[in-house]
C-alpha cells in the first residue's frame, strides 16, 4: 500500500472530494497506481490530508460506481484492471473548444475590444428615447388589467392596432398605399422573405444588383429561390439587363441602395415598374430599410406608391428607426398575394411577442416615433456631414458614394492595398471597417479597382470619427511611404 500524494485547494470551484477523486483517477490512469494495488483506508487518508472521513469515502464511492476500484469486505479498496480504460480515457479527453477560452483570449460580438465601430447598422444607443419607451411599454402592460390580455397568441399577420399605426405612419411619410389587412409583421426582413418564398409557392427566380444586401441573398438561396446577378449603374439596377426569361421576382432598395447608397432615379423607377407590369405574376420586393434617414432634400416616395397595377410588394424595418434588438419588419402584400397567404400561410403564428408589439403601437400612435425619428435626423445628419467634411480633399479619398443618406458611407480610396489588409492595420488601432468585396453576390466578383470600406457612424461620437479619419489616413499612407 502506497501512501497517496494529494495536493488539496481550498479555494478552489471543485469540492474536496472531488479533488480526491480526480487525483486517484488520474493517477490509475497514467498508470501510477497498478492493478491490484491496495489504497489507504478511508480513515488513514482523511487524517493524512485533514479531511473529514465522510469526504474521503464519498469520493471513493464515486470511483467505485465508476469501475476504477473495488471493496474488498474487512480488507480495504484495490485499484481496478485500468488497461482497457486507458486508451478510452485517452479518446475521452476533452477536446480544446474555441468557445470556451479565456475570457481574455476570446472577442465578444459587438464593441468588446473595439474603440472605433465604423461598421454600418450602427444606431446611436446614447440617444434613444428611454423615457418615451418606458411609458409606451407601461401603457401596453396595463392592457392586462382591462381584459385585453398580452398573454394569448394574438393575431398571425400582427396586431391590428400595429398595423394600422404603420399603415397610417407609410402613407405619410412614403406614400405607400395599403390597408392594415394587407401588412404582416415579422421578426425580421429575413423572416418575411422566407415566408413570402412560400407565399409564392412554386421556387421563383430573383433578379439582384450585386453589390447587395447579402442577408436577402442567403435568404432567397435558403428558400429555393434562383438569383441572377444584374449589374447596376449610378441609378441603380439596369433593367434591361434582367434576363428575358424565367425571372418573376426583382429585389431592389430605390430608396436607399446598399452598399452604394444609390437612389433610383423617377426614369428608372417607371422602367422597372413596366417590366413588373409586363407579364402576369412578375413582383417587385421594395425593400425600404434605410429611407428615413435623407438628409438633403425631401423624402423619397416609395416604389409601391407609384405602381398602377399590385406588382410592388413593400418591406420595411424598425431595426435603424427605433432599435435593432426590437426585430419588428413588417411586409405589405399585394392583393393577389394576399389571398395566396391567407390559403397557404394564415396559420402560422406571429413570430414577434404582442407586448413588443403593443409597445410599438403606442410609441406611433402618440407621436413618439416621428418626435424620436426627427431628432436622430438632426444627430446623424451631424455626424453624416463631419465624415463627409473629413474625407473630401484627402489625398488617399477617391470617390465618396451615398451622401446625403443612410447610416455609412461608402468610401473608394486610392490605395495599393486590399480591403482585408486596410481592416486588419486599422484593426490593430481598435478601429473596426468593413470592405465591399463581401456584398458581391456568389460567382460575382468586386471589379479590378480600388478598394471600398463601408464607414457606418450611427453610434460614433464626433471625436470617435475624427479620430477614426486619422486612423486609416494612418494606416493607407504609412504603407504608401513603406512601399
Amino acid at each position: 500500500m502506497n501512501e497517496l500524494l494529494i495536493d488539496l485547494d481550498t479555494h478552489a470551484k471543485a469540492s474536496l472530494y472531488e479533488q480526491i477523486y480526480e487525483s486517484v483517477r488520474r493517477d490509475i490512469l497514467g498508470g501510477r497506481l497498478s492493478c491490484g494495488e491496495r489504497l489507504p483506508s478511508a480513515r488513514l487518508l482523511a487524517a493524512n490530508l485533514q479531511v473529514s472521513r465522510s469526504t474521503v469515502d464519498a469520493a471513493y464511492a464515486q470511483l467505485v460506481s465508476e469501475g476504477y476500484i473495488r471493496a474488498k469486505r474487512g480488507s480495504g479498496y484495490y485499484v481496478c484492471d485500468a488497461a482497457g480504460l486507458y486508451d478510452f480515457a485517452q479518446s475521452m479527453a476533452p477536446l480544446e473548444n474555441p468557445l470556451r477560452q479565456p475570457k481574455s483570449s476570446v472577442k465578444e460580438a459587438g464593441n468588446a475590444g473595439c474603440l472605433y465601430n465604423f461598421l454600418p447598422g450602427q444606431i446611436d444607443t446614447n440617444a434613444f428615447a428611454y423615457n418615451a419607451w418606458r411609458k409606451c411599454a407601461r401603457e401596453a402592460l396595463l392592457c392586462l388589467e382591462t381584459g385585453q390580455t398580452l398573454l394569448e397568441p394574438g393575431h398571425p399577420q400582427g396586431e391590428y392596432a400595429l398595423r394600422r399605426a404603420v399603415c397610417a405612419y407609410l402613407y405619410r411619410a412614403r406614400g405607400v398605399r395599403c390597408e392594415p389587412e394587407q401588412m404582416i409583421v415579422g421578426a425580421g426582413n429575413e423572416y418575411l422573405l422566407l415566408l413570402l418564398a412560400q407565399i409564392l409557392g412554386t421556387p421563383r427566380t430573383a433578379a439582384m444588383e450585386s453589390p447587395t444586401y447579402l442577408q436577402a441573398y442567403h435568404t432567397f438561396r435558403n428558400s429555393g429561390c434562383r438569383v441572377e446577378a444584374v449589374p447596376m449603374d449610378a441609378d441603380g439596377m439596369l433593367v434591361r439587363e434582367i434576363p428575358d426569361t424565367g425571372v418573376s421576382l426583382a429585389y431592389v432598395m430605390p430608396s436607399h441602395q446598399f452598399p452604394l447608397g444609390t437612389v433610383m432615379p423617377l426614369g428608372r423607377r417607371l422602367e422597372l415598374l413596366a417590366w413588373a407590369e409586363a407579364v402576369p405574376q412578375r413582383y417587385i420586393i421594395e425593400d425600404d430599410h434605410d429611407s428615413e434617414f435623407r438628409y438633403k432634400g425631401r423624402q423619397i416616395p416609395s416604389l409601391q406608391g407609384m405602381a398602377r397595377f399590385d406588382r410592388v410588394i413593400y418591406l420595411g424595418t424598425f431595426s435603424n428607426s427605433i432599435m435593432p434588438s426590437a426585430r419588428v419588419s413588417y411586409m405589405v402584400l399585394p392583393l393577389p398575394l394576399l389571398k395566396a397567404y391567407e390559403k397557404t400561410c394564415a396559420f402560422y403564428a406571429s413570430t414577434v411577442s404582442r407586448m413588443q408589439q403593443m409597445t410599438i403601437c403606442h410609441f406611433l400612435e402618440q407621436g413618439y416615433f416621428e418626435r424620436h425619428l426627427n431628432k436622430m435626423r438632426g444627430i446623424y445628419k451631424g455626424k453624416h456631414d463631419l465624415l463627409l467634411q473629413l474625407l473630401k480633399g484627402r489625398r488617399w479619398v477617391h470617390r465618396i458614394y451615398g451622401g446625403n443618406a443612410g447610416l455609412h458611407l461608402a468610401v473608394e480610396l486610392n490605395a495599393a492595398m486590399t480591403e482585408e489588409e486596410i481592416a486588419a492595420r486599422a484593426g490593430a488601432f481598435g478601429m473596426r471597417v468593413q470592405g465591399m468585396s463581401g456584398c458581391y453576390l456568389a460567382g460575382q466578383k468586386k471589379p479590378d479597382k480600388n478598394p471600398v470600406l463601408l464607414l457606418g457612424f450611427g453610434n460614433l461620437t464626433e471625436k470617435q470619427i475624427r479620430d477614426g479619419v486619422d486612423i486609416l489616413e494612418r494606416c493607407v499612407e504609412n504603407r504608401e511611404r513603406n512601399g
